[in-house]
């Protein structure tokens, strides 16, 4: 009896042991057990502190894991001016365009379904788009313009790498700007008070694209685009479709499109920062726009700009990607496409100068900027890696190599000291021991 107790108890503790070592998983550890020196990784609560006694950061949220182990899980400041209300690690952050991954990794699971194929006419599931011409002659006096047909259509590829031709008018100065302003689509990545997603999406088709299909890289409404054709294949609304495949069996439960009641509370508020330093934003008309989350639902779903989430759901997000796509026994995606998602995808347009950026090995892929070999030495990140950010300073990346990934969640606009993701993303690095 005594034997058969000790065998029992020597296969639990083996049982934990190997939970533990599963980089399939996503665990509270240590910075010892995920390979960091526990005295470097600290530095990142120095550089923080002292971003937020220089006024230039409120504080958040921010998540290192490696090898499927947490081995840091902070939150630092207040919500609040008057310091009465600190950021807890389950508050709830305006994630805005990291909803991309989100709706991109929807299209590679309806893709590798054989559901939809990437080279294929976006207009196969959105016929509003077998109209859309491009942008040619434009009069500045009375924003008047001319289209011509365009030489290819385009396809889902084309919007996963934003090489379509859709713009966020919002971003752009002069003609661009004005011909969005014409057609109603300014203000529109995030939420809509009157148009669903279909309506929305029918109404961008409408827009001249700003270059032919494929010619180069501009950044854009495609993400959002790609939401409906989720929509559309699947037969779910993209909150739906969301719940169904991504946030409920990846254990994902404080990601929406918009807020259930209850939950409004935990939504953090959005700091301003000026040469002063930060300060909450306090304009009637911005603190409106920004209550998107908590607006009824009406059924516009923003694939390019539209979710909030919390640091700890991001993480199990993109702990699956770098996973080879499977978490907590759930396949997110398949190891190959994963692969092919995350190889560069703008070789032609790179070599021509109309890439993602003038920098060798900064490029792009579908649905995240990539890092490869060529800039290997441009930062501690390995070349592989791939990552984005949200408008509201919020910010990720995925490092395969190092099987590293990190979430910071902080809420500022604008958010003059980006720099600071660097110099953290450097204290991070310089920590890992082996």
């Amino acid at each position: 009896m005594k034997t058969l107790l000790i065998i029992l108890i020597t296969l639990v503790l083996f049982s934990c042991d190997c939970m533990e070592e599963n980089s399939n998983t996503l665990v509270q550890s240590t910075p010892e057990k995920a390979g960091f020196s526990p005295e470097r990784l600290a530095l990142a609560d120095t550089l923080i502190m002292k971003f937020m006694e220089k006024n230039r950061l409120p504080g958040g949220v921010f998540l290192v894991a490696r090898k499927g182990k947490i081995a840091y899980y902070k939150n630092f400041g207040y919500r609040s001016t008057k310091k009465d209300n600190l950021y807890q690690k389950d508050d709830i952050f305006r994630i805005a365009s990291m909803t991309k991954a989100v709706t991109s990794v929807a299209i590679m699971q309806l893709f590798e379904r054989g559901l939809l194929r990437l080279d294929e006419p976006v207009s196969n599931y959105i016929p509003a788009f077998k109209q859309t011409e491009v942008l040619n002659t434009f009069n500045e006096k009375d924003s008047s313009y001319t289209t011509v047909p365009v030489k290819r259509a385009i396809t889902i590829r084309h919007l996963l790498t934003h090489t379509s031709g859709i713009a966020y008018g919002d971003f752009l100065k002069g003609k661009i700007n004005a011909v969005y302003a014409k057609n109603n689509m300014l203000g529109v990545g995030l939420s809509h008070d009157q148009w669903n997603t279909e309506e929305f999406i029918n109404n961008l088709a409408k827009v001249p694209l700003v270059f032919q299909p494929g010619e180069k890289y501009l950044y854009g409404l495609n993400v959002d685009v790609l939401g409906r054709v989720v929509e559309v294949v699947s037969g779910k609304n993209l909150a739906e479709y969301f719940h169904d495949h991504i946030f409920q069996p990846l254990g994902m439960k404080d990601t929406y499109f918009y807020l259930p009641p209850e939950k409004h509370h935990r939504l953090v508020p959005l700091y301003s920062q000026s040469d002063k330093g930060v300060t909450m934003s306090t304009e009637d008309r911005v603190v409106r726009i920004l209550n998107y989350p908590k607006s009824k639902d009406i059924g516009h779903y923003a694939g390019g700009g539209g979710l909030s989430s919390t640091a700890m759901d991001y993480a199990k997000f993109i702990q699956a990607l770098v996973n080879d796509g499977e978490l907590n026994g759930f396949q997110l995606l398949g190891r190959k496409t994963i692969e092919m998602m995350t190889a560069d995808q703008l070789i032609d347009q790179n070599n021509r100068g109309t890439g993602f950026s003038q920098t060798p090995g900064v490029t792009f892929n579908l649905g995240f900027q990539l890092l490869t070999e060529e800039a290997r030495g441009l930062s501690p990140k390995s070349p592989g890696t791939y990552e984005w950010g949200g408008y509201f300073s919020t910010k990720y990346f995925i490092d395969p190599e190092e099987d590293l990934i990190f979430v910071g969640m902080t809420q500022i606009l604008p958010f003059q000291h980006a720099h600071f993701y660097d110099r953290l993303t450097t204290v991070i690095y310089g920590a890992i021991e082996n």
